[in-house]
């Protein structure tokens, strides 16, 4: 019996008619890498590809790699396999990538997510026999409401935080989560101050988007200067040193968990804004259906729930292991930005 097309493997997903990995979590030859977060962009591969907004994310992130960039539906051929790459709409320069051989087309989704968030490229459907999905808030519970409502909701939460004299302190993820807060928060309010993980980053992507102004919290910043403003910090710096010379502060955090009453109290943090870079229950659903895939593979969140339902729902599907974290990702991993500056 023929190997399938992409088969999941010790060290990632692999196309050996290609010879080469979809996102490895093991150091490999060829690798084609769907976007910039630290579980699908790892270090020690000798030959990344990736779309061309990618390549200055993860030339940051990894340093002096070996990679080149492609265009959105750019078909490039590795050993007479088509490859090409579609937007994923989950963060700034994040792809699908649509695998084609001998008349059998496989899409591998990385992380997705339907909404247009107004920095990332939309997300396209791409019809295909095979359809890899990630399961990150694979549950009914998780619906998301338009982020115009909870950008409202995050420019009231400062401006009622200055009124008190206090400053408000908002936790993202320092690649994607915290440029789509920074696009959107309010300058009028005040000013902006960012840690060094979320400047650095969003210093790197300006070129590609028009983002306000922004500044970088020293250890000559006067906390009497930062009163009434905001700070934009990644979830690492929470209890830290860093943070404690801010009293008095006000703490948020933009997540999708943020759903739960629990997820806020178990992080400690004053006000929850539920704001996620991935798909709600709906839109898994509609964008599964809109592949008219024949075979679904559910990945990491809750893919073994989810991947019951599908069958209920009379799909072909199967769960895989790896070890992509969906929404976790950037609260296990520190970088060496996330230090005080």
């Amino acid at each position: 019996m023929p190997n399938p097309l992409l088969e999941f493997t010790e060290k990632g997903i692999y196309c050996s008619a290609a010879k080469v990995y979809l996102d490895p979590w093991k150091p490999v030859d060829n690798a084609i890498i769907s976007h910039g977060h630290a579980d699908h962009s790892r270090y020690g591969h000798k030959q990344y590809i990736t779309h061309h907004n990618n390549v200055p994310i993860i030339s940051h992130r990894l340093g002096n790699i070996n990679v080149s960039g492609k265009k959105w539906g750019e078909t490039f051929k590795i050993n007479n396999v088509k490859f090409s790459l579609h937007p994923a709409g989950h963060i700034i320069g994040s792809s699908q990538i649509r695998v084609e051989h001998k008349g059998e087309v496989w899409v591998f989704s990385g992380d997705y997510k339907v909404e247009n968030d107004g920095i990332s490229t939309p997300y396209e459907p791409i019809k295909c026999h095979t359809f890899i999905t990630e399961c990150t808030f694979g549950l009914p519970a998780f619906k998301w409401i338009p982020q115009k409502e909870v950008f409202e909701n995050i420019n009231l939460w400062w401006k009622e935080n200055k009124e008190e004299q206090k400053t408000s302190i908002l936790f993202g993820y320092s690649l994607g989560k915290a440029q789509r807060l920074l696009k959107y928060l309010d300058t009028d309010i005040g000013k902006i101050y960012t840690h060094g993980a979320i400047e650095n980053m969003t210093n790197v992507l300006r070129p590609i988007i028009n983002f306000p102004e922004t500044t970088l919290i020293t250890k000559e910043t006067n906390k009497k200067d930062l009163v009434g403003n905001i700070v934009l910090a990644p979830p690492s710096a929470h209890g830290s040193s860093w943070i404690r010379k801010m009293v008095p502060f006000v703490t948020g955090s933009a997540s999708g968990w943020m759903t739960f009453r629990g997820a806020r109290r178990r992080r400690a943090v004053d006000k929850g804004f539920v704001l996620s870079d991935h798909c709600d229950w709906q839109g898994l659903l509609k964008s599964i259906k809109e592949t008219e895939a024949e075979k679904i593979i559910c990945t990491h969140g809750y893919s073994e729930i989810f991947s019951r339902y599908l069958r209920e729902q009379g799909y072909d599907a199967r769960t895989e292991e790896t070890q992509y974290e969906g929404e976790l990702a950037e609260l296990n991993t520190s970088s060496k930005e996330d230090v005080e500056t």
